[in-house]
């Protein structure tokens, strides 16, 4: 093994400067152009203007590698990195990133420091640098980089492992690339069947969604952390975290907790149910799913309302995305309660929203795309997950 701080030395501190008036300024990257597969994202990169002199060493080059000094949560560690692969001597980099830059690249291949460190940091490797000040976590970075260490190998065979790895990883972006297209796709059919909602071009009929339910609206489970086991025993339980794209993605994997016979009873979910996401952070507030697929009795926690519609009227699957919708994220934000970290919306909100009635034949068609297209993402997803197994796999051979 080798320490980081022998092969890059210590980061470079990254600069800021003052606001670009002129429209001329440096582009600089920053945590937010940071993706969590180690990709720059230049969507939304900043310029400003940095009249410090002496910062020719700072401009990014190919193969640099940018670490996250400050930022991440208690969710999410500081200290992701990114691969640089754009244009020599154009970007700058701010003051909350460091520059880690291979001094002999004939003894280190700088894609293969930066899949140590991406893998270092995906197992939590970052976590004893942290250092965590009033909402803000911080990356002892000096001390970070001077107790790194890198596996060594001849420069070959950093090569061959950095190839096989780029060979999967494009892989892996091109199945979620497809799965992003699939769900284009599904927002395209929707309009195009159902026009604008914001003008409502076909005129159809808006009733509030109380008019639609077919069964009295009930809030769901409350439980302590107690409650949750991790033996396989108990009820499934269905939270925010289990969503993706108005869909539950995967009941198996749901956390479980104990409850008694009359409880399951009562926040028993039902196929064609809708829950409501009606107390979180604000981003996450009024999200739904569309439950569909259920393996076992399951129950569904409190933070979440659940609703069943009327389906001579209304399809869950339109409702789900009717819900999902920028025009739906309006009205809630219109009615929302915020507090402190948290927001909230009530019942008797929820069921004020306005629904738009297409004829139900329409609606059934849209769910029948839905579930079409759903049968190819499936089969796309196991490709992806197959693939990202391999390359976790091959991380773990080679820098574990």
């Amino acid at each position: 093994m080798a320490k980081l701080i022998e092969i890059t030395g210590k980061a470079l501190s990254g600069e800021w400067g003052t606001d670009d008036e002129t429209g001329c300024g440096i582009p600089v990257l920053r945590t937010t152009n940071f993706t969590n597969e180690g990709i720059v994202n230049y969507r939304n990169v900043v310029t400003r203007t940095i009249t410090k002199k002496k910062i020719a060493e700072k401009y990014l080059r190919q193969g640099d590698i940018i670490i996250e000094k400050s930022g991440g949560s208690d969710k999410q560690p500081v200290g992701r990195v990114i691969y640089f692969d754009g244009p020599d001597s154009t970007y700058l980099f701010n003051n909350f990133t460091g520059l880690l830059r291979v001094k002999d690249r004939n003894v280190w291949y700088p894609r293969y420091v930066f899949y140590s460190l991406f893998f270092n940091y995906r197992r939590g490797g970052t976590k004893a640098f942290e250092n965590k000040t009033t909402g803000l976590h911080n990356l002892k970075v000096d001390d970070y980089v001077s107790r790194c260490e890198v596996r060594v190998e001849n420069i070959q065979k950093q090569v061959a492992i950095c190839e096989q790895l780029d060979r999967i990883f494009d892989i892996i972006r091109a199945r979620q690339q497809q799965l992003q297209k699939l769900d284009e796709l599904i927002k395209a059919r929707f309009v195009e069947l159902f026009g604008d909602l914001e003008s409502n071009p076909f005129d159809w009929p808006v009733c509030a969604l109380k008019e639609l339910v077919s069964i009295e609206p009930q809030n769901g489970l409350y439980k302590p952390q107690s409650a949750y086991v991790q033996d396989g025993s108990g009820f499934p339980i269905v939270r925010i975290d289990a969503f993706y794209n108005g869909r539950v993605t995967d009941f198996s994997a749901l956390k479980r907790l104990e409850c008694s016979e009359s409880e399951v009873q009562r926040y028993l979910l039902q196929e064609d149910d809708i829950v409501i996401n009606r107390v979180n952070s604000i981003e996450y507030l009024g999200k739904c799913a569309h439950i569909k697929g259920l393996l076992e009795e399951t129950v569904f926690e409190s933070n979440m309302m659940r609703l069943h519609l009327d389906d001579t009227v209304m399809n869950a699957v339109f409702a789900t995305k009717l819900l999902c919708s920028q025009y739906m994220h309006k009205q809630i934000m219109i009615r929302a309660k915020k507090a402190v970290n948290q927001a909230s919306i009530n019942q008797q909100d929820v069921l004020s929203f306005r629904m738009f009635v297409p004829p139900l034949e329409l609606q059934e068609q849209f769910a029948a795309f839905v579930e079409q297209t759903d049968k190819s993402k499936s089969v796309v997803q196991k490709a992806l997950d197959e693939a990202q197994l391999l390359f976790d796999s091959l991380m773990q051979q080679y820098f574990g």
